[in-house]
Parts: structure tokens; sequence; C-alpha cells
């Protein structure tokens, strides 16, 4: 077995992983084996970087890695991770909950290893990131399409893991010196990259953390039929910093970030909405006027000129400006009929002077982004 450590020079985290971990108890970790299927495969590396703060010289991140030079080397290399992994308490790895570790804790059965992965707490990257596919504009998650998104980094590395199982097996035989840089060079970089991707993770957040509106205003145009539109523009201070431009449309509405800044654009609907009483049962309809009244008010009304309401026909028309809002977070809401789910607010004056409310409702808007096609998943591979 061989055992390789470097320093990772300037090369950390774009993404304050504090917010989820320990820096110094924290382990990137990527392995290579033989195979997918983990009784008919072999291990024969693992690589890890983590942060070193010694005490003569300024903390850096350094890599790790343990190479079996031959088959009867994979239970070496599991004792010697086990033995190195017990100073940390977590784990960070790309789609490691469903590969990585599972694969890893079968391994460490097998052989009798004490190493216990329940113990850790384990932050799977492609499992955060990848929901939110069609909003990143990925064609797929693979490690290195996100890499190449973030960072537009060229790999040294020309191989898949799957390439390297035959080039694994030569260098069994042989030992190459060129064969192993190969090995050591796809791992090396899957370590680096991980480091470099977990910026991503700013994405999620857009999401899960709340954000701050510091300026509305409206914006009037003509939209390709000449017809006048409007709609509000909401400046944003993000909750972390965005690693690349980001830019997304979904139901009209439009997003647009980078750094810490981001702006959302959002429709206006100016006309007539209608608000639907929910106790139809005390409201007369009043066909000419189009509108219900409750019973305790309808006693002037003539009986030929009201009936009693349904669930469609216990509304109040309003001529207003609204807002789009795909849930009821704010009451009342109105619709453009019965049976239509869109749902509105109103754009009060009340509502303008409200930017906890603005807060809230850029939150919201985002939510219905990131979940628009959420589950469009494709292969990590």
């Amino acid at each position: 077995m061989k055992c390789i450590q470097k320093s990772m020079g300037i090369l950390s985290p774009r993404y304050p992983i504090e917010n989820f971990c320990v820096p110094r108890q924290t382990l990137f970790i990527d392995i290579e084996t033989t195979g997918l299927y983990v009784r008919s495969s072999n291990l024969y590396m693992i690589g890890c970087a983590y942060f070193d703060e010694p005490e003569d010289n300024p903390p850096v991140w350094r890599s790790i890695q343990w190479l079996a030079t031959n088959y009867e080397d994979e239970v070496n290399v599991l004792n010697a991770f086990a033995s190195f992994a017990k100073a940390f308490r977590y784990l960070i790895h790309f789609n490691g909950n469903q590969f990585d570790i599972p694969y890893l804790q079968h391994k460490m059965q097998q052989y009798n290893i004490n190493l216990n992965f329940d113990e850790y707490e384990g932050i799977d990257i492609y499992r955060r990131i990848s929901p939110y596919k069609s909003f990143l504009k990925l064609p797929n998650c693979k490690q290195k399409t996100i890499e190449n998104f973030i960072t537009a980094t060229v790999r040294e590395d020309a191989y898949t893991g799957g390439e390297l199982i035959d080039i694994y097996h030569e260098y069994v035989l042989n030992h190459d010196e060129a064969k192993e840089r190969l090995l050591l060079l796809h791992n090396e970089e899957d370590i680096k990259g991980m480091l470099e991707i977990v910026a991503a993770l700013a994405v999620c957040d857009l999401f899960h953390l709340p954000m701050k509106v510091t300026k509305v205003q409206a914006n009037y145009y003509k939209d390709i039929n000449q017809r006048q539109c409007s709609e509000i523009i909401m400046n944003l201070k993000l909750p972390t910093a965005l690693p690349t431009e980001i830019s997304y449309g979904a139901n009209d509405c439009y997003f647009n970030g980078c750094g810490t800044e981001g702006k959302l654009r959002v429709p206006i609907y100016e006309g007539e909405l209608k608000y639907f009483y929910s106790n139809y049962k005390d409201y007369y309809y009043l066909p000419k006027e189009d509108t219900a009244i409750h019973k305790s008010v309808a006693s002037f009304v003539d009986k030929d000129y009201r009936k009693q309401a349904t669930a469609r026909t216990c509304y109040t028309r309003k001529v207003s400006s609204y807002l789009p809002q795909w849930d009821a977070l704010f009451t009342p809401f109105f619709k453009k009929d019965y049976e239509d789910k869109d749902l509105y607010f109103e754009l009060t004056d009340e509502f303008k002077t409200q930017r906890e409310s603005f807060n809230l409702y850029a939150h919201h808007i985002l939510e219905m982004m990131g979940a628009k096609h959420k589950f469009d998943i494709n292969s990590t591979e």
C-alpha cells in the first residue's frame, strides 16, 4: 500500500462550510473501485481532503490518498482510512449516500474493521444540488458537469472511473509509474473538484435560508403585441454568495443573481378578480349584479332577484392590482374563476410599505422556481 499526502495550496471551499460542519473535523472523501458491486469488486483507493492547522504554519487544506498496490492491499487501505477517519466527525462526498458509504460499510464488515459510519454526519453534495438541476440549466448532475458550470476548469485527468478499472488491473501486474499517476490523478481531481463544487450549495440556500429585499420598484413596458404591461422588480440580498451568475424563469417570474446580489421580476395583474367566500350557504347570489351578499343584509333584495349562492357563485368582484402566489401565503386571495388554480393577492398601498412581507414573498417565488421540475434528476455516472 502507498500513502500519498499533498498540500492543496490556496485551494479551499468557496462556500462557508462552517454553516453545517466544523472544518477541522471534516473529511472530503472519494473512493475508487474495480466495479459497482461490492461482492465482486475491489476497493483500490480512498482519497480525502482535510483542513490542517499546523502550529507554526498557516492553515491549509491537504489531500491524503491510500492506494492498494495489489488486490490484497484492500484491507490495508481500509485499515489506514479507518484509523485516520476516527479523528473526524463530518464526511462530505459526492453521491456517497448511494455508493461510497454503503460500499465502505460492507467492506469494513467483511474485514471486521471497527468503523461505524452512523457516528458521522454526512453531507452528500449531489443529493443537495440535484433537485435544482433544472434551475441551474444543467444537462445532468455529474461532478464534472457541475465543476465546469462553476469554474470552467479543464481537468488534466481525461478518464472516467469506469475507464480506469482496466488501467488498475494492468497496474497490479507491472506497477507502471505512468499508470499509477493516472489512478492518483483521477482521484485527486475528484477531491479537488468537491472542494470547488461545494460552492454550489449556495444555490440550495436560495430556497432554504431567508433573504432580504433591499428595494422594490414598479416597471412598465410593452410586450411583443404592444400591450401595456407592468411588473415589480425586487432587489435581493442573498443569504450566501453564488459561485457564478445564475438566471432562471418560471411562470412568468424571472430571477437573476450574481454574488450576494439578485433581482426578481414578477408580473402585476391589472384587472378584475374574484374573492370567493367559503361559507356560501350564508350568502345569496345576485345574478344582475354578478355578486354575492350575506343573507343578513339581503332582506331588502326582492326574492326574484336573488338565489341561493353556490360555491361557484359565492364571490365579490374587485378591480385592482394583484400579484401571483402559488400557495395562500397572503390572504385574502383572489382567483379569476372558481376552478382556476392560480391564486393572487392584492398589491395594496399598505402591502407596499411592508418590507418583511416582501422578504416572505421573494422567498415564496424562489420556492416555486426551485420546486419546478425538482425531481427531474439524471444519473451521476
